[in-house]
């Protein structure tokens, strides 16, 4: 044997696909692309709300500065009361 001589790596047996092994695999397949259809909805979904929430922040900023215009104090929101037990 040489200075450099390596041994010979085992290669792994690959042993074959159980039924379930290829029904979990089918399923991914099949799911793969309702889920990133799921994924660009809530995206979707996230925008519409960001966008409504800039404009009710602007409704209420103007309203704001609307009742500040006229010395009127803004409303304040009561208090939310917890319910009885009984």
């Amino acid at each position: 044997m040489g200075l450099f001589a390596t041994k010979q790596r085992e290669q792994p047996v690959m042993a074959s696909k159980t039924d379930e092994q290829i029904a979990k695999e089918n399923r991914l397949r099949l799911f793969r692309p309702d889920g990133a259809r799921a994924m660009e909805d809530a995206a979707d979904e996230a925008v519409v709300v960001r966008k409504n929430m800039e404009r009710l922040r602007e409704l209420r900023l103007a309203q704001e500065a609307e009742a500040a215009s006229t010395g009127q104090t803004a409303p304040k929101a009561r208090p939310v009361k917890p319910p009885k037990s009984k």
